[in-house]
């Protein structure tokens, strides 16, 4: 047997590579949530105009945040078709978006380099592919 076929029955089942989007993005935010409330290196990468600004407790909020985001897209990747949970993952995404955009382009902390475009292209990518396959995955 091997590793895939021993993993494939944890895996999400829902039609589509949505799903399992859901579960890797939930995976690598669980991750980043570690990271934030083990060290500031990460933060003042994102916010990297003011960096000086992120102190621990700054920190420890956007890693409670994350997780907060990561709980929510875990859910959805496992039950992709309930319309509650995809509305309020499609949600995690938007605020993302905006969040990291308004860091950017309103209050400038952030500047446009690898460690802020990353989130940026999950958000913004997976935002789109929420709304474009919405009718997919939410039935009436």
């Amino acid at each position: 047997m091997s590793l895939m076929d021993a993993l494939s029955g944890y895996l999400p089942q829902g039609p589509g590579w949505l799903s399992t989007w859901q579960l890797i993005v939930a995976f690598t935010a669980t991750l980043n949530t570690f990271t934030n409330l083990t060290s500031l290196t990460f933060s003042r990468r994102l916010y990297n105009n003011a960096a000086t600004s992120v102190n621990p407790l700054q920190a420890r909020t956007f890693a409670i945040w994350t997780l907060t985001s990561a709980l929510v897209r875990f859910y959805a990747a496992y039950n992709i078709n309930n319309k509650l949970i995809y509305d309020m993952a499609l949600f995690t995404y938007l605020f993302a978006f905006f969040h990291f955009g308004s860091e950017i382009f309103i209050y400038r902390t952030a500047k446009i380099a690898p460690p802020v475009l990353s989130p940026i292209v999950v958000a913004g990518s997976s935002l789109i592919w929420m709304l474009a396959q919405y009718d997919f995955y939410v039935k009436p």
